[in-house]
This record gives structure tokens, sequence and C-alpha cells, in this order.
């Protein structure tokens, strides 16, 4: 019986030893950098959660300043209601753009880590693939950086219009020259939306692509 027993805690034993070493089993540099890839996925939700309403407060802002150009200085009152709103809705952009700037800082902390990954792949392919990867996505940073400088802008003047608005005594001229300037910076953002727009197309493009050919599949 002692004997049997023994053998019994000698099986016990390797058995530990086995699921230990299965768990300590480090994983590829393959599998490492999926795990980055899909990481950073995460830290982005937040940037997409902004989208549908920040569009819409873009809208309700335009119906605003549209109200406002119909009115006559007769309907003063209401222009300044209007433009309180207004000023209020920008706020409200500037409170999403922060939230979604604050999750890209996330997302490229997170995906910095495929920085010390991507040289380290035994098929020279993937290795070219990865890096074309990493150089997209640093670049599509490097344009939302851009974007936000001048939506930032964008959401300076448009503060500095509404408050125009309530000045009864307000120069048609300065009134122009303030619209101009939205109208150029407004350009701008969407040049600079456009670029990062076509970053985040070919990044995802290319991401399927070493996905496809490590033999990966995307999760989120």
């Amino acid at each position: 019986m002692l004997f049997k027993g023994k053998c019994r805690y000698l099986i016990s034993i390797l058995a530990i030893l086995f699921i230990i070493s299965g768990c300590g089993a480090k994983k590829s540099p393959v599998e490492k950098m999926y795990d980055v890839l899909e990481d950073v996925v995460t830290k982005e939700k937040v940037f997409e959660e902004q989208q549908d309403p920040l569009v819409t407060l873009e809208k309700k802002e335009k119906e605003i300043y549209d109200q406002i150009i119909e009115l006559g200085m007769k309907e003063y009152d209401q222009i300044v209601k209007l433009s309180d709103e207004a000023i209020s809705l920008t706020d409200k952009r500037k409170n999403l753009m922060e939230k979604e700037t604050q999750s890209l800082k996330e997302s490229k902390q997170e995906f910095k880590k495929a920085a010390d990954l991507k040289d380290q792949f035994d098929d020279p392919k993937l290795t070219k693939i990865a890096n074309e990867l990493y150089d997209i996505m640093m670049r599509r940073f490097q344009a939302h950086v851009e974007l936000y400088k001048e939506y930032s802008d964008a959401l300076k003047y448009d503060k500095e219009l509404y408050m125009m608005f309530k000045n009864k005594n307000l120069p048609l001229e300065d009134l122009e020259v303030q619209v101009n300037k939205l109208n150029e910076t407004y350009k701008k953002v969407y040049d600079a939306n456009e670029k990062f727009n076509k970053l985040t197309e070919q990044y995802n493009e290319k991401k399927m692509v070493f996905y496809q050919k490590a033999g990966l599949k995307s999760n989120k």
C-alpha cells in the first residue's frame, strides 16, 4: 500500500510540473504581436464611441448657426439665446474631442510595444509587413495630432463667432473676417480628417495582410 501511495505522489508531482511548464510557456513574437494589435482595438473603443455623438453635436450647432443668420437684429434676445446654446454645444464637442484624443494616446502607448516585436519574426516577408504596419500606424497617430490642433482652433473660433453675435454693435466687417477665418480652419480640419481616415483604412488593410500571412484571426 505504501508503494502505491508513493506512485500516486510521484504522478501528482509530474502532473503539477506539466501544468506549470504549460502555463509558463513563452509566447512567440507573432503571438505577442497579435496581443498588441488586438489590445490596440480595445484601447480605441472609447475613440470610436465619440464619433456619432460628435457628428450629432456638429449638426445641431450648424442648425443653430443657420437660425441665427436668418434672424434680424430685431430678434436680438433670441440671437443671444441661440448663441449661448451654440457655445454650450461647442464645449460639449471639445469634451468629446478630448476623450477621443486620450483614447488614441492610450492606443499609441500600447502600440509602441510592437516596436520591439516587428523585427523578431523568422519569416522576412512577415517582418516586412510588420514594419510597414508600424510605419502606417505611427503616421496615423501623428495625423490625429494635426487633426486635434486644427479642430481645437475651429472650436475656439466658433466660440468667438457666437460671442460676436451677442454684440449689438458688431461691425459687419469683423463678422466677415471671423467667418472667413472659420471657413479656412474647417477646410484644414477636413483635410486633416481625410488624411487620418485614409491612414486608418491603410492600417486596417495592412493588419489583415499581416494576420493572413501569420495565420491569425482577429477577435475584435
